[in-house]
C-alpha cells in the first residue's frame, strides 16, 4: 500500500510502496499510458537524479514512474537478498503489479537499459516499447578505470572526479549534482550493487573486459526499441548501441555527436522529442491512472 508521501523536485525522496516485499522509493507524475524511467548505476545514483530534468516534460503525455531499483538510491537491500539481474527484473515486475500496471513502456539509461532488455526477454508481454541509452550489450573494453564506482570513497572531491567522466563536456557536472549524489552515497547501498554489475578495475589501469547482455540473446527480442547513444560515451562505447540495433528485430538507432553517457542530460531537447515521437504510435489508451485497455 502506497504511503502518502508526495514526490517533489527537491531531491530523491519520493513515495514508497511495497513491491514484492521490497520497500521501494519512487516518484510518479502525470496520467496516460505508463512510462517507467530506469536509472543507471554508480555511487549515489537515484531515479530522481537521472531523470528530474526530463520527467515532467514526459509527464505531460504519460503516467511517468521513476523508481529506485533495489540496491540503488533509497531502496535498500532487504536481508537475505543476493543482488543479480533476476532479482532486479523481479523487482521491476513486482513494482508494476503493485502499481496496477499490466504493460508499460520502459526508458533505460545504462544499467536501466540492460534491465529493460532483460525484462523484455523474460516478460515480453509486459513491455510495450523501450528507449535505451548507453546500454551495455556484448563484451566491451573500458580502459578508463577512473570512471568506476568500484573503489569510490565518499567525499565531494571524489564524487566530482567520478561524475566528470560521464559527459562529453565535464561542465555538465554541476556543484549541485555533485553534492546531491555525494549526500545520497552516504546512505545507500549503490556501491555494493555496482560491484555486482562490474568486475573490480585493474590497479594498473589495464583494459578490463565488461560483459553486457549477451549478443545472441538480443535476437529473441521482438519489442520495438529506440536506441540512443553518445558517440563519445566512455562508459559504454557506441558499438554497444549498434549491436542492439543490429540484432533486435525492431530497433532503430540514433547516435549523438559530442555526447557522452548522459543523453537525457547532454541532449535533453532531442531526447524528449525522439522519445515522445517514438511513443506516440502506442495503440493502447489508458483509463484513469492504473487500468489499460
Amino acid at each position: 500500500m502506497t504511503k502518502a508521501v508526495e514526490s517533489t523536485d527537491i531531491g530523491p525522496a519520493g513515495r514508497r510502496i511495497d513491491a514484492g516485499g521490497i520497500d521501494t522509493n519512487y516518484h510518479e507524475f502525470g496520467e496516460g499510458f505508463p512510462l517507467i524511467l530506469l536509472h543507471g548505476s554508480g555511487a549515489g545514483v537515484t531515479g530522481w537524479e537521472n531523470w528530474h530534468g526530463v520527467m515532467h516534460d514526459l509527464a505531460k503525455q504519460y503516467r511517468v514512474i521513476v523508481p529506485d531499483i533495489v540496491g540503488f538510491g533509497l531502496t535498500s537491500i532487504p536481508d537475505g537478498i543476493e543482488l543479480n539481474i533476476k532479482i532486479w527484473v523481479r523487482h521491476l515486475i513486482d513494482l508494476m503489479d503493485a502499481l496496477n500496471i499490466q504493460k508499460a513502456a520502459l526508458v533505460g539509461n545504462s544499467f536501466g537499459g540492460a534491465l529493460a532488455l532483460a525484462t523484455s526477454m523474460r516478460h515480453g508481454d509486459r513491455v510495450e516499447r523501450m528507449v535505451l541509452m548507453g546500454t551495455p550489450a556484448g563484451d566491451f573494453v573500458r580502459a578508463d578505470n577512473a570512471g568506476s564506482s568500484w573503489h569510490y570513497e565518499p567525499s565531494l572531491e571524489n564524487m566530482g572526479k567520478l561524475l566528470r567522466h560521464f559527459p562529453y563536456d565535464p561542465s555538465w557536472v554541476t556543484e549541485d549534482m555533485v553534492r546531491q549524489r555525494y549526500e545520497t552515497s552516504l546512505k545507500t547501498d549503490s556501491t555494493l550493487a555496482y560491484r555486482k554489475l562490474f568486475p573490480e578495475p585493474s590497479k594498473t589501469n589495464e583494459p578490463k573486459v565488461i560483459h553486457g547482455i549477451p549478443e545472441e540473446r538480443l535476437d529473441s527480442i521482438q519489442t520495438p526499441v529506440l536506441v540512443l547513444h553518445g558517440r563519445e560515451d566512455k562508459m559504454v562505447p557506441v558499438e554497444c548501441g549498434w549491436r542492439i540495433a543490429s540484432r533486435c528485430a525492431n530497433a532503430d538507432l540514433h547516435v549523438f555527436s559530442k555526447c557522452g553517457h548522459w543523453v537525457q542530460i547532454e541532449r535533453r531537447t532531442s531526447f524528449i522529442k525522439l522519445t515522445v515521437d517514438f511513443l506516440t504510435s502506442l495503440q493502447h489508451q489508458s483509463v484513469g491512472k492504473g487500468a489499460v485497455l
